[in-house]
């Protein structure tokens, strides 16, 4: 879709920034402030069936709470089936209901009422079955937070497992920067960050929830053991969801780790 390649590109972008300003800062190793970008880690909600986008009941830019509908595909094949299974299922139960009360009396055979129970209970799975399909047209929010995107409109086809609305919840915002291999050491797992995005006053406040095991190489020096100072780690830092909040995917920042 057109929405991924979106967001791709903007991540794409975002790294670019922070590795063009990561390479400018290296003249000055005494550096606190490392350039980072604001992640999110998205929610692609979408339905196991097919069908026509028949409601979207949100629009981009919304804020959604758990379980508020979302949108619901044509569901008219699955309501005739789930009612096609509640009839056989009433037939099945009264078969095996008759059948047992001749069993009870005697001239039913065992057999008869076995396969009367049988099929009740074979009744009973396609009418859950139909019962889910059908369940599965509508979809609501798994989590609360932004409605990031609309991947459809209504009237088109939806093909099975495709997303429809795309979620940003709070708690999978997070910020990355890349430290230098020889600042990397005194930032551990939990450690105060702060957080300054431009245009605003306040510095957000998080604490550091991953640092990447694996080292790389900022272009253009490639392979070069004799640049240790070129060696950077990713480290992602997780903020409080109240907070996370103003903080928007692919927003440069700059990065302040405070050791406790």
């Amino acid at each position: 879709m057109n929405a991924a390649f979106n967001y791709r590109r903007i991540r794409l972008v975002a790294i670019s920034l922070v590795i063009v300003a990561f390479l400018s800062s290296c003249s000055d190793p005494s550096t606190d402030r490392f350039q980072g970008y604001v992640e999110g880690e998205f929610v692609y909600v979408a339905s196991p069936l097919a069908g026509q986008l028949e409601t979207l009941s949100v629009q981009r830019g919304q804020q959604v709470t758990t379980g508020q509908p979302l949108f619901s595909l044509d569901e008219t094949a699955e309501k005739a089936a789930r009612d096609m299974a509640e009839a056989a299922l009433v037939l099945s139960e009264a078969e095996f209901k008759r059948q047992s009360e001749l069993l009870r009396r005697g001239p039913a055979s065992a057999q008869d009422y076995d396969r009367a129970r049988s099929t009740r209970d074979q009744d009973r799975q396609r009418l859950t079955q139909a019962q889910w399909n059908f369940d599965q047209k509508k979809q609501a929010a798994p989590q609360a937070g932004l409605v990031y995107d609309t991947l459809f409109r209504q009237g088109e086809w939806v093909a099975a497992g495709k997303p429809v609305v795309v979620l940003l919840p709070p708690q999978n915002i997070k910020v990355r920067a890349f430290v230098p291999e020889t600042r990397v050491g005194s930032i551990h797992y939990g450690d105060p960050v702060q957080v300054t995005v431009d245009g605003v006053g306040k510095a957000f406040i998080g604490k550091v929830s991953y640092i990447s095991p694996r080292a790389e190489y900022t272009p253009p020096v490639i392979y070069s053991r004799e640049s240790r100072e070129k060696l950077v780690f990713m480290v992602e830092s997780v903020f409080d969801p109240q907070v996370s909040t103003n903080l928007h995917p692919g927003q440069p920042v700059d990065v302040e780790f405070k050791s406790e």
